[in-house]
């Protein structure tokens, strides 16, 4: 299997763009290309199916563990010619970083470094990229090529090239590329708003295929660091015994669109038929389901569309304070609330199932890995159990109205510092601002798609 990870020196070097480049050119050449994202980013994973045509998947070692991680790369590897994995920021950045990622997976990586206002300054910084882990103790080091961003023309490519020393420099991305991917205020636009035209991507592809020498990358690609540290056992995603297959409604939209593909799948594996609607544009949740899972996206940006949808608001607070299973991460806690006060500060009606109302903010953005402890049984865990995810987002529930909604998670930070109690509940609907990644813990989609099969039961939907 050909693969390997664009790493940057920084945030904000290129290597989005330059991995959307590779992934398309390579699909361009008759290639299969499987992509993957280091870290929890749901974006760029969303930016990757544009250039590749096939779902990514996201590689986040502390959500997920080490076994888990190998598991999945080389399940969605086996039916591709070459894999492609975008890192997160900097190389070295945080504990487990995409250095240490891709020494787990055995992945040679391709460094992308900004040539912006810099010539042969850039031999010393990737002479200390190179070396950095190997200092540390890492072993060999994992930068294996480099591929330089914005260079200004070819004498100034000569003077990067000159400078570098001991490792292959694979080629440039020219300053004059006007390829860029719009931004707001949780990072780039999703792949679901068509940010990037094929027209653009096209262009993107022109300069990395005349720019990049993508055969000398894919040689390079089938080298191994070491060999391979052990067989990957298969996690246990045991399918339910009980007989039926049990309705998972997921909301799927230009609002709500954050989900980790693996989730999906896990659903499915333990016994799922997952089905998608839309809360901006359907009038009902779907017939017979057992389950609604709400997931992430920008629910700010279309709320007066949201809110205008008292067909959907009204069906989802009726299946819910009927007992009904919900589930909802960030942007589906906001849709669940009273109310949602935009950026403008102008209050759009939600579906009121919580109480409370949710707010946006333009401070510091509420950021980072979470562990949570579930208090009690619930929807997605036993009590004492716990789910590993992320939280990234600028709006905040208003507390004082809270008080009175049930909390049934303890949550810790990455570093494992306690955090405010989290997880809102009422009746069978748990919303929390946390991204669950569901391979954290295999027990979290049984318990899931069990809870469903309950209420179908309690239905009559499907035999017992």
């Amino acid at each position: 299997m050909r693969s390997f990870v664009i790493a940057g020196t920084h945030s904000g070097c290129g290597k989005t763009t330059i991995s959307l480049g590779l992934m398309a050119a390579l699909t361009q050449k008759g290639l299969s290309v499987q992509p993957f994202k280091t870290g929890p980013d749901f974006i760029d994973s969303g930016l990757h199916r544009l250039a590749t045509g096939r779902t990514s998947r996201n590689l986040d070692l502390w959500m997920c563990g080490n076994e888990y991680v190998r598991k999945c790369f080389a399940a969605h590897t086996s039916s591709s010619d070459v894999a492609v994995v975008e890192g997160v920021m900097g190389l070295y950045d945080g504990d487990l970083n995409t250095a240490v990622l891709a020494a787990a997976l055995d992945l040679p990586v391709i460094l992308v470094v900004d040539g912006y206002g810099m010539a042969e300054s850039a031999g010393p910084v990737v002479k200390g990229f190179r070396e950095w882990g190997s200092a540390k103790g890492e072993g060999q080091s994992v930068v294996r090529g480099v591929i330089f961003n914005r260079v200004a023309s070819e004498h100034h490519y000569e003077r990067l090239c000159a400078a570098v020393q001991d490792v292959p420099v694979l080629g440039y991305l020219p300053r004059d590329v006007h390829f860029e991917i719009p931004h707001r205020h949780l990072g780039l636009v999703v792949a679901e708003e068509e940010p990037v035209s094929t027209a653009n991507l096209g262009k993107l592809v022109e300069s990395i295929t005349a720019h990049v020498d993508l055969d000398r990358l894919l040689e390079m690609a089938e080298k191994s660091l070491r060999s391979p540290t052990g067989p990957i056992r298969p996690i246990d995603n045991t399918i339910s015994t009980k007989s039926g297959s049990v309705r998972i409604a997921i909301a799927a939209d230009r609002a709500f669109c954050f989900y980790y593909q693996d989730n999906i799948d896990l659903l499915r594996e333990a016994g799922a038929a997952v089905l998608f609607f839309s809360p901006l544009t359907d009038t009902a949740l779907p017939p017979d389901i057992g389950a609604v899972y709400l997931g992430g996206g920008y629910p700010e940006l279309h709320a007066a569309q949201l809110s205008e949808n008292r067909a959907m608001r009204t069906s989802l607070k009726a299946w819910a304070d009927s007992g009904g299973n919900i589930y909802a991460e960030c942007g589906g806690l906001m849709y669940l609330s009273r109310s949602i006060r935009d950026f403008d500060n102008v209050v759009h009606n939600m579906a009121g199932v919580f109480p409370f109302r949710t707010v946006m903010t333009r401070g510091r953005a509420h950021l980072g890995y979470r562990e949570a402890t579930f208090a009690e049984d619930c929807l997605i865990g036993s009590a004492g159990s716990h789910g590993r995810g992320h939280e990234f987002h600028y709006s905040q529930v208003d507390h004082e109205e809270a008080v009175t909604t049930k909390r049934i998670y303890g949550v810790k930070n990455g570093s494992g510092k306690d955090l405010d109690p989290e997880g809102y509940r009422h009746k069978n609907t748990l919303g929390s601002y946390v991204h669950v990644h569901f391979g954290s813990n295999p027990s979290i989609a049984r318990r899931f798609v069990e809870s469903a099969r309950k209420r179908e039961w309690a239905n009559g939907k499907i035999d017992k």
